[in-house]
């Protein structure tokens, strides 16, 4: 803040958050402390680097004007981030009734006898503001943010017990359902297996009965029915 008797600039020092290729704006805050009009006008020492909004105006009694200070998108940016770029605001008292467009260069003239004042401001480049850090997702519904992070780390030590836990229980299922499958897969060739060999016992008992003429016995006929159903059975259930 200027200690200048007509108008109180604010900020002394035109701060931009300096990005490449990125126009950047920085806003002057201009009090009048009189109850007269104010003119004002802004100069730069780099006119082609800088745009200003307005450059030139008329500060009410009493009251606040605002000046917007663009900087042009740069491609370039200095080794040191350091910048020599001045500006000068110019104030001087003007008649009532005075309106932005009746500001002349003449009124700013010292050898005309204007009583100018005029307050400098430098340019400082500072680094832009940084994204918020992203919230670690995980946490379970309706727990507090802070659950992570308590006291002696105890919070910590149960998050990387449920998440090794939430690893480990899919892998351990499959590893059952895989050994069930395994294990139906042999039981399945087993009765199958079984089937065709009584099948073949079978087969040969007709034949010894048609050599023999005899026919086989009804009990034989049964206790391979039975058999044949409850492998039916199995195999339907596999």
């Amino acid at each position: 803040m200027s200690n200048s008797e007509l108008l109180t600039v604010e900020p002394l020092d035109l701060q931009f958050p300096f990005e490449l290729r990125k126009q950047i704006s920085c806003s002057l805050y201009l009090t009048n402390k009189t109850d007269n009009h104010v003119a004002f006008k802004v100069k730069t020492t780099n006119p082609k680097k800088y745009c200003v909004r307005p450059n030139t105006g008329v500060v009410l009694p009493r009251s606040t004007c605002e000046v917007l200070v663009t900087m042009q998108a740069q491609k370039e940016a200095p080794s040191d981030m350091q910048c020599k770029d001045k500006f000068l605001l110019q104030g001087v008292t003007a008649s009532p009734g005075i309106t932005a467009k009746d500001v002349t260069p003449e009124m700013f003239s010292k050898e005309a006898g204007y009583l100018v004042e005029e307050t400098k401001l430098r340019v400082t480049y500072v680094a832009p503001p940084q994204p918020p850090s992203p919230v670690h997702e995980g946490s379970e519904e309706g727990s507090s943010p802070r659950a992570s992070v308590s006291d002696n780390g105890q919070a910590a030590e149960f998050s990387f017990q449920r998440f090794s836990a939430d690893k480990v229980e899919p892998q351990e299922g499959t590893s059952e359902a895989r050994a069930l499958i395994t294990k139906l897969t042999e039981e399945k060739q087993s009765a199958i297996q079984l089937n065709n060999k009584l099948q073949r016992e079978l087969e040969q008992l007709r034949r010894d009965s048609k050599r023999s003429q005899s026919g086989i016995p009804l009990m034989y006929v049964l206790l391979f029915g039975l058999i044949g159903l409850i492998l039916g059975y199995i195999m339907k259930s596999t």
